[in-house]
């Protein structure tokens, strides 16, 4: 069996609100092994976005344990998880969140320049490649389509070599075409790169991709299903 890279216990996240305290996560217990794909669905305020937040360190849990890539996040500080996320993780979001300023080299060598890494510009150029958009290094995110704007936001987020890729709703701003052609691309590069994949979206075809889908209700995993495990379209 793989490591688990995610572990996930009694994890519970609750805000105060005017109204008084919102529960938003409830007692999650999740374990995802190095190199699987996961689906994570369910209705709208079910807790997705949240769960991802958890996992990727944007958001601390109210108790619980939470172990990614080896770390306890729980126990990190706000620079601690920042680096953790540089090392072992990559977010791709629903907006592609591109700096409108900057070209797709400049985007994609950001979080390498931020890691002080070297070879930035020859890193930036070969994840470019890898999604296909070689011929556009040069130009700024108003000059590309929507399918091209997520692939370098995709490029972004592999750049620094991570071990988890987390995907929220990455097509919910691009039509059927490019959403196809973004989704197959997601599971490809992770076939070619071995990562872990989590797959944030309300889209059940879409999360019936991955090895295993988690169905969150009401800040829960209500149940667990097994997916197709399709082959990306020639």
């Amino acid at each position: 069996m793989p490591e688990n890279i995610i572990d996930l216990k009694d994890v519970h996240l609750s805000l105060q609100s005017r109204a008084g305290q919102v529960h938003i996560l409830r007692g999650i217990d999740l374990k995802v092994g190095e190199g699987e794909t996961l689906g994570v669905v369910g209705p709208s305020g079910s807790g997705k976005s949240t769960l991802l937040m958890i996992m990727t360190g944007l958001e601390k849990a109210s108790s619980g344990g939470v172990h990614i890539a080896g770390h306890d996040f729980t126990a990190l500080s706000e620079d601690g998880l920042a680096r953790a996320r540089g090392q072992h993780i990559g977010i791709v979001f629903q907006s592609f969140h591109l700096v409108p300023t900057m070209t797709a080299l400049e985007n994609v060598a950001l979080p390498l320049e931020f890691s002080q890494k070297s070879d930035v510009r020859e890193r930036a150029e070969e994840v470019l490649q890898l999604v296909g958009l070689s011929h556009r290094l040069d130009h700024f995110p108003s000059q590309l389509s929507g399918g091209e704007q997520q692939r370098v936001a995709i490029a972004r987020a592999l750049a620094p070599n991570p071990k988890l890729i987390f995907a929220d709703e990455p097509t919910g701003n691009l039509d059927a075409k490019n959403g196809d052609q973004i989704v197959d691309l997601l599971f490809d590069l992770h076939k070619r790169l071995h990562t872990t994949l989590v797959l944030v979206t309300h889209d059940k075809s879409l999360a019936d991709r991955c090895q295993r889908v988690i169905h969150l209700d009401d800040g829960r995993i209500a149940s667990e299903t097994t997916g197709r495990v399709l082959e990306p379209a020639e």
